[in-house]
């Protein structure tokens, strides 16, 4: 592994995760042999909105019984989501060793082992054949990947013909810098924020066309302005996105939503096609 995929490994890594949520489930009394997607839902999408915006996604690019790839699959949120209602065989692959393991283990949790899969590996590297897939899917990854074609090309190789890439990202808009940390990077060093041009010529040169763009901004500023008053009031749920962004919470979200105000970065979703 390369020293800056180590580094970006690092910064997610969280000492024996799938425990910790265990233990802090057994605080909620939660039935553990009886849990379900809902009882892990607070912490199960590492993204601004959470599983709201992943079943927007999903609906408006009708993806049922799909093969799926999530990229960046985090805890395997969106991937359980997938399989449990919209009947794909998800796999997930992401750089950090833990989450994988975690995500694995949280899908056994909740009944749904059979219908997904975890892997740990690298996002420009992809361990898997051309054309296999029907649909790729990203949700706040490519500000962690600094060799943007790497990583466009491989979403290009391993979709099928009239596949589909579905992607919900944090991308640059205005001249000034953002403020560190946020939820992906405590420092620069392994931030890579690019404007969504840059993106979309690339995938356009490699034969895929964008059918669908919707800017998230005003959702996603919502939503962060709800959780800064949380935090600022020190109201600290038992299982929530605190637990993966650890005691800089506070700072992370509060940079993030001032960023999406300045109009230094925005948010926005998508959907391109490969064309045969």
């Amino acid at each position: 592994m390369s020293i800056l995929n180590s580094q970006i490994e690092e910064h997610y890594y969280h000492p024996d995760l799938y425990n910790d949520i265990i233990n802090r489930l057994k605080e909620l009394n939660v039935d553990l042999n009886n849990v379900t997607r809902k009882d892990i839902a607070r912490v199960d999408e590492f993204h601004v909105r959470g599983v709201e915006v992943s079943r927007e996604l999903a609906k408006t690019a009708n993806i049922n019984s799909s093969k799926v790839l999530d990229i960046g699959c985090g805890i395997g949120g969106p991937c359980r989501m997938l399989a449990d209602e919209f009947n794909c065989e998800a796999i997930g692959i992401d750089i950090s060793k833990e989450y994988v393991v975690t995500a694995t283990k949280l899908s056994k949790l909740v009944g749904l082992g059979r219908k997904t899969k975890f892997i740990h590996g690298d996002a420009t590297n992809l361990p898997f054949k051309n054309n296999e897939f029907d649909v790729v899917w990203a949700q706040h990854v490519q500000m962690n990947i600094s060799d943007k074609l790497s990583y466009y090309s491989e979403i290009h190789r391993v979709l099928k013909n009239n596949g589909v890439f579905i992607y919900y990202e944090v991308f640059k808009k205005g001249h000034g810098e953002i403020n560190y940390p946020v939820p992906w990077a405590d420092e620069s060093k392994i931030s890579f924020l690019e404007q969504s041009s840059a993106m979309n010529s690339i995938l356009e040169q490699l034969g895929l066309t964008k059918n669908l763009s919707t800017d998230q901004t005003e959702s996603g500023i919502k939503i962060l302005e709800k959780i800064s008053v949380r935090t600022s009031e020190n109201i600290v749920p038992k299982l929530g996105l605190n637990l993966l962004m650890g005691a800089s919470e506070r700072n992370k979200t509060t940079n993030l939503l001032n960023g999406l105000k300045d109009g230094k970065i925005h948010l926005e979703s998508g959907v391109f096609k490969k064309q045969k």
